[in-house]
């Protein structure tokens, strides 16, 4: 082999260290609304898994205001370092200055420093949750996040006024640790119903959809992060499918009416793991609008 043919051999194996910086905002409809409602504008994020240098991904992050969301909603994995925290709190920060309501949930590594990962566990299916001492100082992001006008939806329902119209939002704390307590938040919906959470395990799902939420908002899976062409994700860290490890789906698989489901491939990646393939990083902006709006 000639050393010019070496070129895109050795293209090919960088991509999935490029692709992890260039995010994109994808756009979705979602038909969840009665005939008559106005649409309302939603910007999901999640795993963001900030470091103190990722002053670029932050920026990004910063100028999804120019959207104009009625509602932002971050679904957990936000840093992956306590001397993140200012950026953390600037960042997510510049998204209410203006008023704009937003919640939040804690996921599964918002509460640990990352640790090398073990890639044939990871990869044979569904992970490990974290069994080791807490030493990131989640607290005070939850208190720092709180200033700067978000809200902590962790095992909490509450109902907020967005766009106008009052919405019913019911959050968890992380599944993969095993520390939803859906319990403490169930009961049927009344109105319109937005369920956020971080891992979006199947059995926690059938509690969201059971209660009559119309949409739920998760993250964790990373899009698969690695996906190939013709097979889609690999893996998804949890028990959820892997045809639904990113995008929109139904929340009660199987079912072709209720709610719906939409989870996010995330922003970011362990520091120990900094790839993707054909798996971008993004953000999401949800319209919600009328099943008649949408054909």
């Amino acid at each position: 082999m000639r050393p010019w043919q070496l070129l895109p051999l050795g293209a090919a194996a960088a991509w999935p260290f490029v692709e992890p910086h260039l995010p994109v905002l994808r756009r979705l409809a979602v038909p969840a609304l009665a005939p008559d409602d106005q649409p309302i504008r939603v910007l999901h994020l999640s795993d963001l898994h900030l470091l103190a240098r990722h002053r670029r991904r932050a920026a990004w992050v910063r100028a999804l205001t120019r959207h104009s969301p009625d509602l932002v909603v971050s679904t957990g994995d936000h840093w992956s370092s306590a001397e993140a925290l200012d950026l953390l709190t600037t960042t997510l920060g510049a998204l209410t200055a203006d008023g704009t309501p937003a919640v939040f949930v804690p996921g599964n590594n918002d509460c640990f420093t990352p640790r090398p990962p073990l890639p044939l566990g990871y990869l044979r299916g569904r992970g490990s949750p974290v069994r080791r001492r807490e030493d990131l100082p989640w607290g005070a992001a939850v208190s720092a996040l709180e200033g700067v006008g978000w809200t902590d939806l962790t095992q909490r329902r509450l109902t907020l006024q967005v766009a106008g119209r009052p919405l019913t939002l019911t959050g968890t704390d992380d599944a993969h640790l095993r520390r939803d307590r859906y319990t403490q938040v169930a009961g049927p919906v009344a109105g319109f119903g937005l369920g956020v959470t971080h891992t979006p395990a199947r059995r926690l799902l059938r509690r969201f959809a059971a209660d009559g939420h119309a949409l739920v908002l998760a993250g964790h899976t990373h899009g698969g992060q690695l996906r190939l062409p013709g097979k889609g994700a690999l893996v998804t860290n949890c028990d959820l499918e892997r045809a639904r490890a990113r995008g929109l789906s139904r929340l009660d698989a199987g079912e072709q009416s209720g709610g719906w489901l939409h989870v996010s491939a995330g922003l970011g990646t362990s520091p120990y793991a900094p790839v993707r393939l054909c798996c971008r990083p993004e953000a999401s902006l949800l319209e919600l609008v009328p099943a008649s709006r949408v054909r």
